[in-house]
């Protein structure tokens, strides 16, 4: 019904069921930056068990393409056996392509790895190694996650490709807990379209003729699904998981690996608490990254005191970065809660409106919570019940998959010292140690200033030159481009005359910050 036709009947035009349904799908849609995809089968794999055999399988029936996004890929038995398969794909005629990130890959496998992979036929490529003109450029990561078959098989996962994901029972390791999907129909052309934007980063974008056209993907089955492809400052999936919290009428029940809440965030889940909604979040009891960890239970206490639940998972690594709400809608993917994800990231997720999916990702959720302990409140923070024996430490350059997370837990402490220094918000018995660690490091560099000038002189020295020669360096490339490039003036009228025949726009909208 037109605008006019519904205040002349005397009620809003948004009254109607279909009209609010409308504007929830429109919503959701601009909050994600991604269309609400129909017709998909999903299926839902837990952990190395199986994801892992589910890929291998995918990749050893490939017939046309394989295109695998992995943010580490190891040298180890597990990353071999892929390294195998990939390979013989490749050898039999499959467009077979790798994106590894270069943080991730630190420490985890080498150029002889990499030159046996091209060696077999697969096409390699290294995404934002470090440059010396771009001394930043380092922290963003490409976090991602995914494995693209023959342009109609799909699969969105938290894992890595490296055997700590699998565990070593004779070591008396258990698998790391972890989540994927694997996805037919036509959503699969929006991880294809994810895939293609990220490989053009790395080098030459695909040709024209390799991109999966959606319309040509025949259904598969009744599941609607939004394919979230998060890039550096665009912040879709926190505006998602905001929308989310704020609609959340019944439960909301998160599973996340490195929580670092930012202060937006974590009003919106207390808020939705307060307001009777079941929150409950699911973390790991012990982590790869012990740092985050400790900045995350710092951020507990406002969460509890709004009523929200928490727990800790007592495995060797709860990885998993999953939500479910009102068994209605749920998230799997690669984006963890904090800043870094959220903000700095390449990440892939697919957000999932299917009564069936979220019901069966509830039932998932409760039966981790029987080998989790509750944390509650009190004078300190301590859990409800003792937990478990920790299993034996990692060796230290396995201990990798968190590095993509560290920026969050940068920010989180400057955010936690800055409220200490300028009085604008209530610090918690929790974040204590953060504010005495800062004190501490401040006081000492300031000592270490006063007694060996040069010694702290000199590296603020060679930073500074770093960072000013690296700036002068993209002006020259920039100014060079304009000259190569100049810029096409578009013919027309005057803006003035342009405002006479239609209503100025507004200012065009960016991208979020």
């Amino acid at each position: 019904m037109p605008l006019q036709a519904s205040w002349a009947a005397g009620r809003a035009p948004w009254d109607s069921r279909d009209h609010l349904r409308a504007a929830g799908e429109q919503a959701f849609s601009r909050a994600a930056g991604a269309p609400l995809v129909p017709d998909n089968r999903l299926e839902l794999l837990l952990d190395a068990a199986e994801n892992f055999p589910a890929w291998l399988e995918a990749i050893g029936g490939a017939q046309r393409s394989i295109c695998l996004e992995a943010y580490i890929l190891a040298d180890d038995a597990l990353g071999n056996r892929f390294a195998d398969a990939l390979v013989a794909a490749a050898q039999r005629g499959v467009r077979t392509r790798v994106l590894y990130d270069w943080l991730g890959a630190r420490g985890e496998a080498g150029r002889r790895f990499w030159r046996r992979l091209e060696a077999g036929g697969v096409e390699v490529r290294c995404f934002n190694p470090f440059r010396v003109d771009r001394p930043l450029g380092w922290l963003r990561r490409n976090h991602r996650k995914s494995l693209l078959v023959d342009g109609c098989v799909g699969f969105v996962t938290g894992l890595c490709l490296a055997e700590r994901w699998a565990g070593d029972p004779a070591r008396g390791l258990a698998p790391w807990r972890d989540t994927g999907v694997r996805v037919e129909g036509p959503a699969v052309a929006g991880l294809a379209r994810a895939f293609a934007r990220v490989w053009a980063e790395a080098g030459p974008a695909l040709p024209p003729g390799e991109l999966v056209d959606q319309e040509a993907l025949a259904p598969a089955g009744g599941v609607a699904l939004r394919v979230i492809g998060t890039e550096p400052a665009t912040a879709g999936l926190l505006r998602l998981d905001q929308l989310i919290a704020a609609t959340a009428r019944q439960t909301l029940w998160i599973t996340d690996a490195y929580f670092v809440g930012s202060p937006v965030y974590v009003q919106s889940l207390r808020a939705a608490a307060l307001d009777g909604v079941d929150v409950r979040f699911l973390v790991p009891g012990s982590s790869d990254l012990g740092l985050v960890k400790r900045l995350g239970t710092a951020g507990y206490r406002p969460l509890l005191e709004a009523g929200v639940r928490v727990f800790e998972w007592n495995g060797p690594m709860l990885h998993a970065k999953t939500a479910v709400a009102d068994s209605r809608w749920a998230r799997v993917g690669s984006s963890n809660l904090n800043v870094a994800s959220w903000l700095g990231n390449w990440e892939l997720d697919v957000a999932v409106e299917d009564e069936g999916f979220a019901r069966e990702m509830e039932d998932t959720f409760e039966e981790d919570l029987t080998h989790a302990t509750e944390v509650v409140l009190g004078p300190r923070l301590r859990p409800l019940h003792p937990r478990p024996a920790r299993p034996p430490e990692r060796p230290r350059r396995q201990r990798r998959e968190g590095s993509a997370v560290k920026t969050a837990g940068a920010i989180r402490i400057g955010n936690t010292v800055g409220a200490a220094l300028g009085g604008y918000r209530v610090l918690g018995p929790a974040e204590a140690t953060l504010v005495l660690a800062a004190g501490a490091a401040l006081v000492l560099l300031a000592v270490a200033a006063l007694l060996f000038p040069r010694v702290v002189l000199a590296p603020a020295i060679v930073l500074g030159l770093w960072l000013g020669a690296a700036l002068l360096l993209q002006a020259f490339r920039l100014r060079a481009d304009a000259r190569r490039h100049p810029p096409e003036i578009a013919a027309g009228p005057p803006r003035s005359a342009q405002a006479e025949r239609e209503p100025a726009p507004e200012e065009e909208e960016g991208r979020a910050p």
